[in-house]
C-alpha cells in the first residue's frame, strides 16, 4: 500500500479508502490511485480488511486426506480465492470436524472426496451450511465438482492407438479410489471399442516406489510398447524401471501419465499426461459456495481435462525380423 501511495502522490489512508470503495475522495486522486494500483499490480488484501471491522468469514475446508496431488493443490486455490473475497479458511480433518457443530461454525462448506469410503461417511455430515463437494454429488442439496476422468483417459489411451501401437496396458492406482476406478474402467472400454486384447493391470498406490514395482512385475510377464499409467508419481517409478531393464523411452516402451505434476517435465523424457486443472477447480469451488451463500441453488459441475503429448511417446517399435 506505502508503494501505491508514493507513486500516486497521496497518503497511505487515501489509498485504503479508494480500495475500500469509500468516498471522500477526489476524482482526480481515485484515478491517481487506481492507476498506481494498476500499474504496480496491487490487490488489496480483503481478508486483512474484513478481520480489522471484525467481519471476517469462515469457509470449512474438511477432507479426510491430503494425500493426493489434487487435494492439496485445489486446497491452495480455495484459501488464495477465498482471501480474496474477505474469507478465511478452517481446515479440517473430516474424522475431527465434530459433525453438526464443525459444519454449523463455518458460513459454507467445501468437502473434498477422492473414495467410495469417504462420499459415506461425507453424507452422514449434517449440513446446515451451503456446502461444495470436491468429487461426486453425495446428497440432494448439495452442490458438486467433479473432474472428467473418462474424456482425460479416453484422450490418452486413443493417442497411443494412434501411433500404432496394437495395445495399452495399465498401472492402476488403488481400486478404492473413485479417480483410480473411472480411469481403468475407460481404458478397459477403449481397447475393447478399438477391439484390442485388454491385458491384466498391474497395480500400485499413488506412490513412485509403487509405479517401480508395478512396473517390473509387468516387465517380467511380457514385453509392452506403451504403458498408461494412473498417476505421475508412479509413472516416475515406472519409468526408473524401464530403464533398469535395458528398454528406452519412447523408443521401446511409450509412457503416459496423469496429472501434468510440476516434476512431468523433467523425467529422464519430459512425460506426456493428462493435466487436471486443480486451481480452476478450487477457484470453481469457491465461487460456487458464495454463489450458494447469495441464494443461488446448488450446481453439479465437470470439470475438463486436457491431454499434453510430450516426449514419452512415439511411434510403436517395429517387430524384429525373424532371424533366419
Amino acid at each position: 500500500m506505502a508503494d501505491v501511495a508514493r507513486l500516486a502522490g497521496v497518503s497511505p489512508q487515501t489509498v485504503s479508502r479508494v480500495s475500500q470503495g469509500q468516498k471522500y475522495v477526489s476524482e482526480e486522486k481515485r484515478q491517481r490511485v487506481q492507476a498506481a494500483m494498476q500499474e504496480l499490480e496491487y490487490r488489496p488484501n480483503t481478508a486483512a480488511r474484513a478481520m480489522k471491522q471484525g467481519a471476517f468469514k469462515i469457509i470449512g475446508v474438511y477432507y479426510h486426506s491430503l494425500h493426493e496431488v489434487g487435494g492439496r493443490l485445489a486446497l491452495e486455490a480455495i484459501a488464495t480465492a477465498a482471501a480474496e473475497h474477505g474469507y478465511g479458511t478452517a481446515l479440517s480433518p473430516l474424522a475431527a470436524s465434530g459433525g453438526r457443530r464443525g459444519v454449523l461454525s463455518v458460513d459454507a462448506a467445501i468437502v473434498i472426496v477422492f473414495t467410495s469410503g469417504q462420499v459415506a461417511s461425507s453424507r452422514q455430515l449434517q449440513l446446515r451450511v451451503p456446502t461444495v463437494v470436491l468429487g461426486p454429488p453425495v446428497a440432494s442439496g448439495v452442490s458438486s465438482i467433479d473432474i472428467d476422468q473418462a474424456i482425460g483417459t479416453r484422450d490418452a489411451i486413443e493417442h497411443l492407438l494412434s501411433l500404432g501401437h496394437q495395445t495399452v496396458h495399465h498401472i492402476a492406482g488403488p481400486d478404492f479410489s473413485f479417480p483410480a476406478q473411472r480411469r481403468e474402467q475407460t481404458w478397459r472400454e477403449v481397447l475393447s471399442e478399438a477391439g484390442r486384447r485388454v491385458p491384466e493391470p498391474t497395480r500400485g498406490d499413488w506412490t513412485p516406489n509403487s509405479g517401480y514395482l508395478a512396473a517390473r512385475e509387468l516387465l517380467a510377464a511380457e514385453q509392452p510398447t506403451a504403458i498408461f499409467v494412473a498417476n505421475d508419481q508412479m509413472a516416475l517409478g515406472a519409468f526408473r524401471a524401464i530403464l533398469e531393464a535395458g528398454l528406452r523411452v519412447p523408443q521401446d516402451i511409450s509412457l503416459v501419465g496423469f496429472d501434468d505434476i510440476d516434476e512431468a517435465v523433467a523425467f529422464p523424457t519430459p512425460l506426456t499426461t493428462v493435466a487436471q486443472d486443480w486451481d480452476r477447480v478450487g477457484r470453481k469451488a469457491l465461487e460456487v459456495a458464495l454463489g450458494m451463500l447469495a441464494d443461488q441453488p446448488p450446481s453439479v459441475l465437470t470439470m475438463p481435462t486436457r491431454l499434453i503429448v510430450r516426449d514419452s511417446t512415439g511411434p510403436a517399435p517395429t517387430p524384429a525380423a525373424p532371424s533366419q
